[in-house]
């Protein structure tokens, strides 16, 4: 998922989907989140040339791209592992465990907030709420997975699971 080294291009039925964007808003300008989020997830990132591409194609400036890119957390702006994983620490997730958690997984791999093992395989970030507050502590996987009423042992079992796809 993580390419260190690209060129942004999107194939014919992903500039649909971009057009599909732009036409659900009265500007161009108003579907830069979603194009955006199309780069990260084609490319794992968003890097400063994918920021241009998002300008040539939606007609903006690339420094408000950059602007929006850099504002929200949401958008990476360099490589994150193949599993890149969100652990929650808000309130909920804390009382229950969250940073008990987030520790583990960073003590396990030797890494910290937003860094990557060095085979590329994981990288971890602190993040906010996750809506998860019932069943914390909580994590996400790649923004698309969500793992719930986590223990050292549960995430262990995941960690494993992930090692070995």
């Amino acid at each position: 998922m993580s390419n260190e080294n690209y060129t942004p291009h999107f194939d014919e039925n992903e500039m649909k989907m971009v057009q599909y964007h732009i036409s659900k808003y009265p500007k161009p300008m108003a579907a830069v989140m979603p194009v955006l989020w199309m780069i990260q997830d084609k490319y794992g990132w968003i890097s400063v040339d994918s920021m241009r591409y998002v300008g040539e194609l939606l007609n903006l400036p690339p420094d408000h791209v950059l602007g929006v890119a850099t504002f929200y957390t949401m958008y990476f702006k360099k490589p994150m592992g193949k599993f890149h994983l969100q652990v929650c620490t808000n309130v909920s997730c804390m009382l229950c465990g969250g940073y008990k958690i987030f520790d583990h997984i960073c003590n396990k791999f030797g890494i910290k907030n937003k860094e990557i093992t060095s085979d590329g395989m994981f990288s971890i970030e602190e993040v906010e709420c996750l809506g998860s507050c019932g069943t914390a502590p909580m994590l996400q996987v790649n923004n698309r997975e969500f793992y719930e009423n986590l223990t050292t042992e549960s995430v262990d079992a995941l960690l494993s699971k992930l090692s070995n796809s």
